[in-house]
This record gives structure tokens, sequence and C-alpha cells, in this order.
């Protein structure tokens, strides 16, 4: 394994529309769990399309030491593939199938090759992932977000890779699956380079790789000592900022002094020349000595000055520019006592199957409440969800919505139209703002300039759920309710805190779908349900 790495040398890359992304990036990660974090849009997942040989440089190189394994951002939540088609292994098992059934034709050996253990390496790392339950002829479609990333991951680890190129593993995971993947993930004996926001899993790798312009630094430790060794640096930073600043304070000030002090001595020789009746060219000469002496103070003070300026440059380009979003989300107060939604024994059917219990689930939403809903992967959550906005009519039951309008963030994001701009996006959920407001607010979601007019299709997993954020809250009319399936999916760090702050200051009510503890402490949830074997119940907990 001592071989097995990832080096990176000149790299340059740019899209069609020769919008740059890295120049002359050169790096190498070892064996062992790295963990690779910047803002959102840095390129962190084009690099990784990049080292899996999905994207092609514009110039310099990239080698892979061994087998690679690569778990995308964007992965297919729905389709007819069976779990062993999306494992890879489908071939296999049908031809150690043909082989016990008495054909032993040449073919069925060669597909086979080493893999006669298949079946039970697959059963083995379903298992460890938290899908002992799944069956290997079950169809994509019918599972949840969370089953579908864990079986992505399951499929690149049946591989025995020695780089794994993982891109938000976390996301959709319920809390068991997600332990379940750090625990795998501390086994895994290669080299791994993993995407995530995800803190407890970036504590949990042994280096951190932060890309930041044309340049990837690595810092040895977990996340936590990351952030401590970055909090350092910035404070020395910042020292130096200030250390520079009044240093260029001070030589402004002494060449300003200089330039008065000469000044002065040119008017006091002058009047003592014309007084001592010296001859004309004799006066001549001592006041061009004179004006050459003050140039040539003139011009080491302004040397001074130009150097302390240099330092004052190189020590803010140390200083961390850390874009954040400005959110001030609709100020939509909502009565007390004001129901917004009412659902009694809601059921609906998947493939013939109650997705809930008998009787159905009932759910209420009055006035301003904040309601967290937890619960493990393929319970129903995001049905559930669809049920409060209509989006999903139930079997049975009944349902009342209030007055005021209801706003959906899909877990999915597929509510942009990938071929428009996000400035065009915008627009059509708020046709009635002014263009210029409307730019305004889009700069507040960090879309400024021409990355407001980015084709949605070629944005970042944390862009598009900007963009999407944008477009749900600023709609009109503003949102009385807020229906958030998994917000926090792809949003860097920065970002994530931002939203925090703003949902905790919005003053509608909200029901949000998260597995993120930390997020759900921070947004002042003050109802929590959990839904579970299809019961869904009031839980004094955050039982995610």
């Amino acid at each position: 394994m001592s071989d097995v790495a990832v080096v990176c040398s000149h790299l340059s890359f740019a899209w069609p529309d020769d919008t740059p992304v890295f120049h002359d990036l050169s790096f190498t990660v070892t064996t062992g769990r790295t963990g690779l974090v910047a803002p959102n849009g840095s390129g962190k997942s084009t690099l990784l399309k990049l080292i899996a040989g999905e994207l092609e440089p514009t110039a310099g190189s990239l080698s892979v030491g061994g087998t690679l394994g690569h778990l995308p951002q964007s992965l297919p939540l729905t389709g007819d593939l069976t779990v062993a088609e999306v494992l890879g292994v489908a071939e296999v098992i049908r031809a150690l199938d043909a082989v016990e059934a008495g054909d032993v034709g040449e073919e069925h050996f060669t597909t086979i090759g080493d893999d006669w253990d298949i079946e039970e390496r697959t059963r083995a790392q379903l298992d460890r992932l938290g899908l002992a339950d799944l069956t290997l002829d079950r169809r994509l479609h019918t599972l949840s977000g969370g089953q579908v990333v864990s079986l992505g991951l399951a499929a690149q680890l049946l591989r025995r890779p020695d780089v794994l190129l993982l891109d938000e593993p976390t996301n959709n995971l319920d809390l068991t699956a997600r332990h379940k993947l750090y625990d795998v993930l501390e086994d895994f004996t290669g080299c791994l380079l993993l995407v995530s926001h995800d803190r407890a899993l970036l504590d949990r790798m042994e280096r951190i790789a932060e890309l930041g312009g044309d340049e990837l630094r690595l810092y040895g430790g977990n996340f936590s000592a990351y952030e401590e060794a970055v909090r350092v640096e910035q404070e020395a930073a910042e020292k130096n900022v200030r250390n520079a600043e009044q240093e260029l304070k001070r030589e402004k000030r002494e060449m300003q002094q200089a330039r008065e002090r000469a000044e002065r001595r040119a008017s006091n020789a002058a009047r003592n020349l014309k007084n001592a009746g010296l001859p004309r060219i004799f006066a001549g000469t001592m006041k061009r000595g004179a004006q050459e002496s003050a140039g040539r103070a003139g011009q080491m003070h302004a040397s001074r000055v130009s150097e302390a300026k240099a330092r004052l440059d190189e020590a803010g380009r140390a200083l961390r520019d850390e874009q954040r979003l400005t959110l001030e989300l609709p100020d939509t107060k909502v009565p007390a006592g004001r129901t917004l939604f009412l659902g009694e024994g809601m059921q609906v059917h998947h493939a013939g199957r109650a997705v809930f219990a008998d009787g159905g689930v009932d759910l209420s939403v009055r006035g301003p409440e904040r309601i967290a809903l937890t619960g493990p992967n393929g319970a129903g959550k995001t049905t559930l969800l669809r049920l409060v906005t209509g989006d999903l009519a139930p079997d049975s039951g009944s349902i009342k919505r209030g007055d005021g309008r209801i706003a959906y963030l899909s877990q999915r994001l597929d509510l942009l139209d990938l071929d428009r701009t996000v400035a065009e996006n915008f627009a059509a959920f708020a046709p009635e703002r002014p263009e210029a407001e409307r730019m305004n607010l889009l700069a507040r979601f960090l879309f400024r300039g021409a990355r407001a007019h980015l084709p949605a299709g070629v944005l970042s997993g944390g862009e598009r759920l900007r963009a999407t954020l944008a477009c749900v809250l600023c709609a009109e009319p503003a949102p009385h309710l807020l229906l958030l399936d998994e917000p926090t999916n792809n949003l860097d760090l920065v970002s994530a805190a931002q939203l925090e702050s703003a949902l905790d200051s919005y003053q509608g009510a909200f029901l949000v779908v998260s597995h993120d503890e930390r997020f759900l402490a921070a947004i002042g949830v003050n109802r929590l349900l959990r839904l579970a074997d299809g019961t869904l119940t009031e839980t004094g907990a955050p039982a995610v």
C-alpha cells in the first residue's frame, strides 16, 4: 500500500466556456484518510472527477496508484436497476447460478474469475452498511435517498479499491447509517480522499486538505485540529496586517514631515541668500543643491512608503476571505393559533405496500411552530413532506391546509431548470420583483456578477442548494410554512451556519427533515417528531 497515492502535477482545468477552475495545481495525497475542504464552488467535486478520469485536464497530469473507486455526489434516486446491478455483481451471480445448475460453459467461468465468494462478500458489505434487509433483486426506485448512498458506497467497496474518492457520502444518511459508514471508513487501509461538510466524519480523518485558489494545503490531524491551526494562522495574519498598517501610516507621516521640513528649509534658505547679497550664480548653485538633497530625501521616503504598502498587501493576502450567506428570510409572522396544516389518518401505498401503519398518520402544524422530523432512512419522511405540500395525494385520510404559501425544498434539488441561468431561474419564481432587486437578492446568496449568469446545470451541489434556497424563500408570496428536506446536504460549513442563523430568526413555521444533530440544536426546534415503523410520534429528545 506504500505506493498508493494520488499525484497531481501542474494541473489546469477550465469549463468549455473558458471559465477557469484550477491553474498549475500540484499536490500528492498518500495512504490514509484525507478530508478535502473548501467553500462551495471551489472545485472539490470537479477535482475528484478529474482524479477519477471523468473529466480531462486542460493542462498538467494526474496519476493514481492502484485500483480506483469513486462515489460521486449525485446518485440516481430512481430507476429500475436492481440492487445486484447497482453493486455490479448481477452478471457474476447469474454465472454462479448457471454453474450450480450444471452449465459448465467457459464463458461462465470467465465471468466469475476469482469472485466465487461474491454473494458472501456482497451480503457482508451490505450488512456492514446497515443494508442487511435489502434483497439483491430489489429495484432502486423503491429505496430511500440514504439507502441509495449506502448502496453506492457498498458498490465501490466491493471493487476492493486502493484509492477511494467519496463526495459527500453522508448525504441523506440517518444517524445509524452514518455511524456504520464511519466504522467502515476507519477500517479502510488504502488512500481515502473525501469531500464532506459532516464535522463528525471530518474529525475521523487523519489529515485535512484545504483547496483554495490554485493551491492545496495539507494539515496534519482531524478537522478540529485544522480549525485550531487556521485560527492560529488567522490571528497571526491579523496581527501582521495591523503592524503593516501602522508601519504604512508611520512612513506616510514621516514622508509628509520630511516634505514640510524641506519646504521650510528651502524658504529659509531663499530668504537668507537674498539677505546675504551673494552673487546670483553662487546663490543658484546653492539652491539647486538644496533641491537635489530634498529630492533624494523625498525619493527615500517614497520608497519606504512603497515597501510598507507591499508588506501590507502581502499580509492581507494571508487573511481568509470567507464569503457568507446574507439571508433575511421573509418576515411572515403567523399567529400562534392559526392552523397551517392538518392531516388525519393519512395513508400512502408504494408498490402495493402501505408506507404508514394501520390507520395512517396524523400531523398538525399550527402557528410559528419549529418542527424537526427524524427517523431512519426509508421510513417515509419525504413522503410525509410531499403530503403536506400537496405534491402527493393520500390514498386515504383527510387533509386541510390554511391560507398562505407552503414552500418545499426537496433533497433532490430538482426545482431548477438546469439549462437556464441562476438569474433566469430566480426571475421565473419572482417575476414581479424589479431586476435590480433580484440581482441584489442573488448577491446575498453569493451569486454576484458573472456567477448569477451561470447555467444551473454547472453549479456545484452547494451552489445549487443556494440557488434553490433563493428561489424557494424569495418567491412571491412569501411562505408561511417552510418544508426543508435535508437542507444542509452539500452546504459548506460557513453557509450552514448562516442558514442556522436565518432559520433561527424566521418568524413563520417550518418542518425540517434532518439527521444533523448539531443543525437541529442550532435552529430553535420546539417540537420533535419521529417517524419509524410506520408510526409518527412526539418525542422529547432529538432521536435522529
